[in-house]
């Protein structure tokens, strides 16, 4: 748990610095959203920025979880899209909070990221290009997705 409160305090800060929204932890998941409630119109290249800070400070963070025996790491999936945004539950639990394919594409990107890694479609490439490398990584058959979508590991920023 003492990792666990570490890592999250660590991120925490990262998506308050990038003005994210987060909608909630899952263990050590983390889903985060951009542009609402806050709009900003920089969004899919504040969600990269804070994508590769957040690479970074585990990196950082990795050092000591390797000395105190726990061999953690990051992987990230993330894409830019529309989603319907709000309140969803039922009365006595409502929770603030994003569905739609692009948060399904995220999570299976997530899902397929190995430590190291920040994964994103074409799509979310196309917004952000000029900002970082990347590298291909090929198509992947994601769950829920009828055809293979081909996935882009970020490698840095320019």
């Amino acid at each position: 748990m003492e990792v666990l409160r570490g890592y999250h305090a660590e991120m925490g800060r990262l998506i308050f610095q990038f003005d994210g929204t987060l909608v909630r932890f899952a263990g050590d998941g983390i889903m985060i959203f951009f542009n609402d409630p806050i709009p900003c119109a920089d969004h899919t290249e504040k969600g990269v920025r804070m994508a590769i800070e957040m690479q970074n400070r585990v990196q950082e963070l990795r050092k000591g979880w390797l000395k105190n025996g726990y061999d953690l790491d990051l992987g990230i999936g993330l894409a830019a899209g529309y989603a319907t945004i709000g309140n969803i539950g039922f009365e006595g639990r409502m929770d603030y909070d994003a569905i739609g394919n692009v948060t399904n594409l995220a999570a299976r990107l997530c899902g397929e990221a190995k430590g190291g890694q920040i994964l994103i479609d074409r799509k979310t490439l196309s917004k952000i290009e000029e900002l970082v490398d990347v590298e291909t990584l090929g198509e992947f058959q994601l769950k829920g997705f009828s055809r293979p979508l081909p996935a882009f590991n970020i490698v840095k920023s320019r």
